[in-house]
């Protein structure tokens, strides 16, 4: 049977949870450094993330923030009140046996993000709850012995629990990178895939077309791209569709992703909520949050890809230059804000457009040449300057990128319209001194059919002459002028 097939007799449903490390200074409980990247293994710990006798946790109030600014990039409110519970089993890199978390009062209500898909339309995908939680150490394993490393025990994270509301490989990796964006525009994370900052576990389940109850499901875990989430989602339906058209059962499991293989393999059986023994934790007060506080923190949040979306179709962007856009803002947040130098002149649509698309088709390019190395210049400055010198048809389009390029990696900026002029890239834009060149190539047998074709009522091949009038003046020539002139004379 093809895959079309397949989709045609089963239907696929899928939920994700999403672990979002919180970007604190500290743990969730413990004074340690949050951030272990490149660190010594068993390096930024603290007897509470150890789990010794006697430690008392002390809930980081940052990552509470954090959880609050989450709360309005997923439309979800926020509770008023929310508590920690302990959720207990034992594994070597969980040291205090429990994992403190947010079983029955999480801090992140019911909520709903919509995810565009490369067709220009959107999923819209509930939001379950989200809930705080701490991480636990990490396992590497070495053959027949394994070695602990807690560095990330205790990271404060919160857990993002979708409704089974996608239904295609597809939309699951658009959910996903669509809550990536969310959770960075937020400034919730720092976004670090690479190194585990977002997890997705996708749950999969396949049932029969009309069925009524929903198939049993598999769990594919910590899963850390958003083309293993599409690939793992579509092995996955594959997989249990192949038992299905065999007579056999699925069964309820916890599966890993082998990403080299591109395939799932079973790891242990799915553990059931009464398995875990939740209860209270006694040790950690409440969370009492009042509306006023919940308003003012949010209030701090920037604007949401969303929001961006809205602004950048005003001025004109289409669908695949605005997500190229927002991605790259992701990518180089950390040394500029590609949107914020846009947003600076959004008053000005044309201006804004010219700057948008400046970044979609030559800074973002230029950004990514591993070569080249943003500095500290005002690049709104320079590319605000080259607008102003295009619109005054002094540059070229081809002039104002061959200057961009040359200035962007620069230590400071000079003139740039003085720059240009002694470099030789300002347009000839005396009428005098084009006619001439333009009377030339009229005159020039090799532009005789050019001219009868346009006398004859061929429009189009205004652009040879207008070429040859380029050529000639070396590319200093203003197009537009020259273009006028030729019209004049024939």
């Amino acid at each position: 049977m093809t895959s079309t097939e397949l989709l045609e007799k089963y239907d696929m449903t899928i939920g994700i949870e999403c672990h979002v490390q919180l970007a604190t200074d500290t743990k969730l409980f413990s004074g340690a450094d949050n951030d272990a990247r490149g660190k010594s293994p068993n390096s930024v710990v603290s007897p509470i993330d150890f789990g010794l006798p006697g430690m008392l946790p002390v809930l980081n109030r940052a990552a509470v923030d954090l959880a609050i600014k989450a709360g309005k990039a997923l439309n979800a409110p926020i509770a008023n009140v929310s508590r920690f519970d302990r959720k207990h089993y034992f594994y070597p890199d969980l040291p205090k046996g429990y994992q403190t978390t947010q079983m029955y009062d999480p801090i992140i209500q019911a909520g709903y993000i919509d995810a565009p898909l490369d067709d220009g339309s959107t999923v819209r995908v509930r939001i379950h709850h989200a809930h705080m939680e701490e991480d636990a150490g990490k396992l590497s394993h070495y053959g027949n012995y394994s070695l602990v490393d807690l560095n990330r025990a205790g990271t404060p994270l919160i857990e993002i629990v979708s409704e089974p509301d996608i239904h295609s490989a597809a939309a699951a990796k658009a959910y996903a990178t669509e809550l990536y964006r969310l959770m960075t525009f937020a400034g919730v994370t720092h976004g670090d895939l690479y190194n585990g900052n977002m997890r997705f576990d996708v749950n999969l389940s396949v049932a029969l077309k009309g069925a009524i109850e929903l198939g049993k499901r598999a769990e594919v875990k910590n899963l850390n791209s958003f083309r293993s989430v599409e690939k793992a989602a579509e092995y996955e339906f594959h997989r249990q569709v192949a038992l299905l058209e065999r007579g056999e059962a699925i069964v309820q499991e916890t599966r890993g992703w082998d990403d080299a293989k591109q395939i799932t393999n079973s790891q242990r059986s799915k553990e059931d909520a009464q398995d875990y023994r939740y209860m209270p934790d006694a040790d950690i007060p409440p969370i009492v949050l009042t509306d006023q506080e919940i308003a003012d923190i949010q209030a701090t949040v920037p604007r949401l890809p969303g929001e961006w979306r809205v602004l950048l179709k005003t001025i004109g962007l289409d669908s695949l230059q605005t997500e190229t856009l927002l991605d790259a803002e992701n990518e180089y947040r950390t040394t500029l804000s590609l949107l914020d130098i846009v947003e600076a002149s959004s008053d000005n649509t044309e201006k804004a457009k010219f700057i948008a698309l400046w970044h979609v088709n030559t800074f973002v390019p230029l950004l990514r040449d591993e070569s080249f190395i943003a500095t500290s210049i005002d690049y709104t400055d320079l590319i605000t300057q080259l607008y102003d010198l295009t619109k005054a048809s002094k540059l070229s389009s081809n002039s104002a990128k061959a200057v961009f390029i040359e200035l962007a990696g620069s230590s400071e900026l000079p003139d740039i319209e003085s720059y240009a002029t002694e470099k030789g890239y300002i347009q000839e834009s005396d009428e005098g001194a084009i006619a001439a060149v333009v009377d030339e190539v009229l005159a020039d047998p090799a532009s005789a059919k050019a001219v009868a074709d346009i006398k004859a009522g061929n429009d189009k091949v205004i652009g040879f002459l207008v070429g040859q009038i380029m050529k000639k003046s070396q590319g200093k020539a203003n197009p537009a002028l020259a273009q006028k002139l030729i019209r004049e004379r024939l």
